[in-house]
């Protein structure tokens, strides 16, 4: 069969690029191999967040006594926390799939692809051809190379969201943004939780004093950290019955490292990054180049080594964000459409870790601009100094601003505090706007807020001191 274009995956670039295509009038395939949605809403933003603040509910509940309200007996119902986590992915995803099934011009067709040739694909022994072709095939947990592993029964980021009870000691190999998330939301939920990563400290991207602020929180919650350590050996020391609520309480799962004692516990999950959906896609037929991790290459406008075959989303091995493939689809439908305007690089890429308090930064790290002999002006500020964050007693974090000292303009900015997610887009329409630091500082805040905050920061620089 010929179309206009083909889209491999239904993902967060695919499924809006397929609509707003076939809306502009091109016969479009859709091939999705799974679900529709991709990644965030089956696997990822929608499931861990949901579940998320499901933990956080039961944090609250029991520190609801400093506020001078107390509650007794916070139980987790860990099935029924399960439940309503699959009932909204169901939900999204059906929506999705619907709006899909129902748009003119576009074809949604459940299968695998597989490139047959550089501009056709086969799906079931079917062949289907297109001038254009996008690639959104995603990426997937990876499994580390460590020794004993694949004699033990483990977790990854999508089955431990299918646990209906709390692990009696979850056992964190990974201490980036998954394995915090999930770290923290199983200790809220009655976990033991013991995270373990080789860099010297968690979310080792930001800056330490960002790092240490989160840290901190853990610590207090008595999530243990083990930072600096690389896995050697994992084992069992009993046979496992099963991963999740069949376990025999027996069993455990014990890691060794390379350094210091190794570590016990009942469950396993590893959480080190994740590798492109590519293995399958026969790419080489295509003629379409991989880098040495399997990631598509692609130049700054999405183009694949092919002509008329492009690329989006994490299977680009860019940053691995919703929003990033989303935005994605944006400047590649502009591209197909002859009116290309924005580029691949030619934008900020804010994002937010969901821990509580959450870790938010868009653009350069205090680390990166030392880096790059980059001259700035910092300021920084604990985020309990904030007068509203002391009165809803979130008063957790810390926040950091760096700005050119020349023209005034925001280099970066990171947050880790309550809503941080929310006030870093603050930050992120300054910047896009290209406007000066001062525009936050003479705008009129509202008390007490937040976001009064974010000015209050600003302010600490001398140059904007009043005086």
């Amino acid at each position: 069969m010929v179309h206009d274009v083909i889209i491999i995956g239904a993902g967060q670039a695919g499924s809006p690029l397929a609509r707003r295509l076939a809306g502009a009038g091109r016969r479009t395939l859709l091939v999705e191999r799974k679900h529709v949605g991709g990644t965030c809403i089956n696997e990822g933003c929608t499931p861990t967040k949901t579940m998320v603040a499901s933990a956080r509910a039961a944090h609250v509940a029991r520190r609801a006594g400093r506020l001078g309200v107390q509650v007794q007996g916070v139980r987790v119902d860990l099935g029924a926390v399960v439940d309503r986590k699959d009932g909204i992915v169901r939900s999204y995803r059906d929506r999705q799939r619907k709006a899909l099934e129902t748009t003119e011009n576009l074809t949604l067709v459940d299968g695998e692809a597989r490139f047959s040739g550089a501009h056709e694909i086969d799906i079931d022994g079917e062949r289907h051809r297109a001038p254009v072709v996008v690639v959104n095939s995603g990426a997937r947990p990876s499994v580390p190379a460590i020794p004993g592993l694949d004699t033990v029964e483990w977790l990854d980021s999508t089955s431990i969201m299918e646990l209906r009870q709390a692990p009696a000691h979850l056992v964190v190999l990974g201490g980036g943004y998954i394995g915090c998330e999930f770290g923290q939301m199983f200790r809220r939920f009655g976990s033991e939780v013991t995270i373990v990563d080789r860099g010297p400290h968690l979310l080792d991207r930001e800056d330490e004093d960002i790092s240490r602020a989160i840290e901190g929180v853990f610590r207090e919650e008595g999530i243990s950290l083990r930072t600096g350590a690389a896995a050697k050996r994992v084992s069992f020391d009993e046979t496992p019955t099963a991963v999740g609520a069949d376990r025999a309480s027996g069993d455990r799962v014990s890691l060794e490292l390379e350094e210091g004692p190794p570590i016990e516990g009942s469950h396993l999950l590893v959480a080190v990054g994740r590798v492109p959906n590519t293995d399958h896609l026969h790419c080489d037929v295509a003629g379409i180049d991989l880098d040495e991790r399997g990631f598509i290459k692609v130049d700054d406008c999405y183009r694949t080594s092919v002509d008329g075959v492009y690329a989006v989303g994490d299977v680009t091995g860019g940053p691995q964000f919703t929003h990033t493939s989303w935005d994605d689809h944006r400047i590649v439908y502009d591209i197909l459409q002859g009116n290309g305007g924005r580029v691949r690089s030619d934008r900020l890429v804010p994002y937010t870790v969901f821990t509580d308090p959450q870790v938010a930064r868009v653009g350069l790290s205090e680390r990166e601009a030392k880096g790059k002999g980059i001259v700035y002006e910092v300021s920084t500020m604990a985020f309990g100094d904030i007068a509203r964050a002391v009165e809803i007693d979130e008063t957790a974090g810390t926040m950091k601003v760096l700005l050119d000292p020349r023209t005034e303009r925001v280099l970066g900015a990171a947050i880790v505090g309550v809503e941080a997610g929310e006030l870093i887009h603050i930050f992120v329409t300054v910047m896009q706007a290209g406007a000066s630091a001062r525009s936050i500082v003479d705008a009129e805040a509202v008390h007490p807020t937040l976001a009064e905050g974010v000015q209050s920061l600003i302010m600490a620089l001398p140059r904007y001191k009043l005086r």
